[in-house]
């Protein structure tokens, strides 16, 4: 009956934004920040539980088995320098059509998730190369679908910007070029605040859509921290103001610094906005509340809502642990990832016939055209094994980790 509730509730906002159409929703018709909780339109407490849609709108190397070819911009070089550039934007529409289905969505709210989190590259809103479009890329049409398959779901989303102009991490994990320019390019900046106040005026009045993840592990700690982390603040700052100005009842997401993972930079006096909240990301440690005791300091600081946006790629019983000790402390959590080769996923993509010779010329070494010549592989077998890829990752082709899921708590078969 809750679920039956909550769809004609989400539906019930969507008729009124087409009837009110320009005209503002009241805060009330979108989840809230209420002190250290989230509270939903019908004024129900909410602890997020739910997963990423990573490896979609921002492929990442170590899900398709490869280890130094590991960002997007490295990933399509490879698959063009193997294939042809032709081929390979055949290849990415199928992939983005087949990764994340409707079947997808469904599944996830059958195992008793509230929340997805979808990370995605700024470069599907701008007319830079991308995944197979040359312009006008579809990022609004991706998301679209997405939210109207979430309504369906009774589902929240957040909008996870993973990688923004110039790079905000200056690793594999933005796709950038090795250094976070982000914080150094006036142009990059503009670029990014553009791109969130044309993402936040479009989705205004749109309930499904939790909130705005501004950037993703900002500030890898290869850098000089101390110089970078005093510019992160700012930006938020300055991205927020102009967001506010086209949408202002949508949380907003900020995380921390070096890996989502250090708060200091970041004021104590939640002195940003009323409707801010804040994500950390863990991996490894210990599977306590201890291990993440700066996080609810922070927390209790601010009293503002904190949320583990990734966590995971460890033994059952650790995530078992961890989770209930996120839970038990108030910080709901989105697991990394949903789907992707080789498990510690909620479902686990087959390995296609021949993905090995994929797997063994993408991760040859490729610094010239002799090399490239020399490792490339029988083309037809390689064509068919990217077509069985993006085939395979049809959720219903897909095989279900239950043990995985029973860790998280969440409702198997």
């Amino acid at each position: 009956m809750k679920t039956f509730s909550f769809s004609l509730l989400f539906l019930a906002l969507f008729l009124s934004v087409g009837c009110q159409q320009a005209e503002t929703l009241p805060r009330e018709a979108f989840v809230r920040v209420n002190g250290p909780d989230l509270i939903t339109p019908d004024g129900q407490k909410l602890l997020i539980r739910g997963t990423n849609l990573g490896n979609w709108l921002n492929p990442e190397g170590y899900m398709f088995r490869f280890g130094r070819t590991n960002s997007a911009g490295r990933i399509h070089q490879a698959f063009c320098e193997m294939l042809g550039p032709d081929f390979v934007d055949e290849f990415w529409k199928q992939y983005k059509d087949k990764y994340v289905t409707k079947a997808d969505i469904l599944f996830l709210k059958a195992t008793g998730c509230n929340t997805i989190r979808l990370p995605f590259h700024y470069k599907l809103f701008t007319d830079e190369d991308y995944m197979g479009l040359y312009a006008a890329q579809d990022g609004f049409q991706r998301i679209d679908t997405l939210v109207d398959w979430c309504r369906e779901a009774g589902l929240y989303l957040i909008l996870d910007m993973h990688d923004a102009p110039g790079g905000q991490t200056g690793d594999n994990i933005d796709d950038s070029y090795g250094y976070p320019w982000l914080f150094e390019s006036e142009a990059s900046q503009q670029k990014f605040i553009d791109i969130w106040v044309k993402i936040a005026a479009y989705y205004t009045n749109e309930p499904v859509i939790l909130g705005y993840e501004f950037i993703n592990e900002p500030i890898a700690p290869y850098f000089d921290i101390e110089e970078f982390n005093t510019k992160l603040e700012p930006l938020y700052r300055r991205t927020l103001a102009e967001v506010r100005k086209v949408d202002p009842n949508h949380i907003v997401l900020l995380g921390g610094a070096q890996w989502n993972g250090n708060f200091k930079p970041l004021s104590q006096d939640a002195s940003f906005d009323d409707n801010v909240m804040y994500t950390c990301h863990r991996y490894g440690g210990e599977a306590s509340a201890e291990a993440i005791r700066g996080f609810i300091e922070f927390r209790d600081k601010v009293n503002r809502p904190m949320y583990m946006g990734e966590i995971g790629h460890n033994t059952n019983e650790w995530m078992s642990a961890f989770r209930q000790a996120m839970e038990e402390n108030n910080i709901g959590w989105t697991f990394w990832p949903y789907k992707k080769m080789a498990g510690s996923s909620f479902v686990s993509i087959n390995d296609p016939e021949h993905w090995d010779k994929v797997v063994a010329f993408v991760e040859s070494p490729r610094s010239t055209y002799k090399e490239i010549r020399e490792a490339r592989p029988e083309q037809a077998l390689a064509r068919q094994a990217l077509l069985d890829f993006a085939e395979n990752s049809l959720f219903g082709n897909c095989t279900i980790n239950e043990d995985y899921l029973r860790a998280l708590g969440l409702k198997t078969n």
